[in-house]
């Protein structure tokens, strides 16, 4: 019985492994906290060549959560802050496609039925995104958004704030 459960084991490690998609490692661009909430910006490239720039916001208290990307800038009747990751108009920076979540929003307990929120804990936002070409480091900017409330309070949001960055150009990023 133990061995079938070892096999078992094994080839579902296997299979998860497989089943996640190869990346180099990432590099960290900035980190900031600001209202009981620590934001750290990387950059990845994935085994096909593409590119995401991430931003991974982590509540530093257990029971903080955050607001869906998908609410209203000024939240739901005035209420919540999306979570955002975006870049400036005139950034060196392209976006190649939508901001993505690593978890799904849900439907909050009380309050308004479209004010979003994501589980309790950290989650991140992953852009995919063209670098300019050449092989040189660029002061760049990102733009991030956020609110962090628990079932009964909220602390302050964090809006279009401004968090600079060091990016290499796409033949300095391997």
């Amino acid at each position: 019985m133990k061995r079938t459960q070892t096999i078992i084991f094994i080839f579902a490690l296997i299979l998860m492994t497989a089943c996640q998609p190869a990346q180099t490692p990432t590099l960290e661009l900035a980190r900031s906290t600001e209202n009981s909430v620590e934001v750290i910006i990387t950059l990845s490239r994935a085994e096909d060549g593409q590119v995401f720039l991430s931003a991974t916001f982590t509540p530093v208290e257990n029971s903080l959560h955050l607001y869906s990307k998908d609410i209203p800038r000024s939240g739901v009747d005035g209420l919540g802050r999306p979570a955002l990751l975006e870049l400036p108009q005139n950034s060196a920076i392209k976006a190649n496609g939508k901001l993505a979540e690593s978890a799904l929003s849900e439907i909050p307990l009380s309050g308004p039925q479209d004010l979003l929120v994501y589980p309790v804990g950290a989650i991140t936002l992953r852009l995919p995104v063209i670098l300019p070409a050449g092989k040189i480091w660029l002061n760049e900017k990102v733009i991030i958004t956020y609110m962090a409330c628990t079932d009964y309070a909220c602390r302050p949001p964090v809006e279009g704030k401004v968090i600079p960055i060091q990016i290499p150009e796409n033949e300095a990023f391997n």
